[in-house]
């Protein structure tokens, strides 16, 4: 994983594009300098990277805390408990030919040990996902995540149902 950089934005943009990534994230790829610039610059508290195989980029992950996330906390809350310091991470894997090899699941697990590694206070990852996006839950449950909710929240995209699982992972405890 890198750092996000302004000139990867044209990257991001051409992903959140691209069929199977707009379906989950219906973000407009217009808009990724005001979505993204104000993290890179230092003024979001939102971690941004990229995933690389053989340092070619295939993916983007965010990592963020609930608690800079005050609106999402409180649905998220609806549905299950958010405990505090919880954190939650976002992620797609951009390139085509990259998907069904186990690069998702990789990212997954980078960016959590990144969140965990950034903020010590947090123990726990907390993921919620439509629920009729299977290939994002299995990836979730490959890297050590465990579905414990189930509850109706804004989807990303318009067109789908309010139907999402929440998965957990928590941060391994030494002894």
């Amino acid at each position: 994983m890198q750092p996000l950089q302004r000139a990867d934005l044209g990257l991001l943009a051409a992903w959140l594009a691209e069929p199977l990534v707009h379906r989950w994230w219906a973000e407009d790829p217009a808009g990724v300098e005001a979505r993204y610039g104000p993290a890179i610059d230092g003024d979001d508290p939102t971690a941004l990277y990229l995933g690389l195989e053989d340092g070619v980029p295939f993916g983007f992950v965010q990592v963020y805390r609930f608690a800079d996330e005050p609106g999402y906390t409180t649905e998220l809350s609806e549905v299950c408990p958010v405990p505090a310091g919880a954190l939650s991470i976002d992620y797609l894997v951009g390139s085509p030919d990259a998907r069904g090899r186990g690069l998702g699941t990789a990212l997954i697990r980078a960016a959590v040990d990144r969140g965990f590694a950034d903020h010590p206070d947090a123990h726990d990852v907390l993921v919620p996902v439509h629920a009729e996006n299977h290939a994002s839950r299995r990836a979730l449950e490959k890297a050590g995540f465990t579905q414990v909710a189930e509850g109706e929240l804004e989807p990303d995209n318009p067109q789908d149902t309010r139907d999402h699982v929440v998965h957990r992972r928590r941060r391994a405890t030494s002894g």
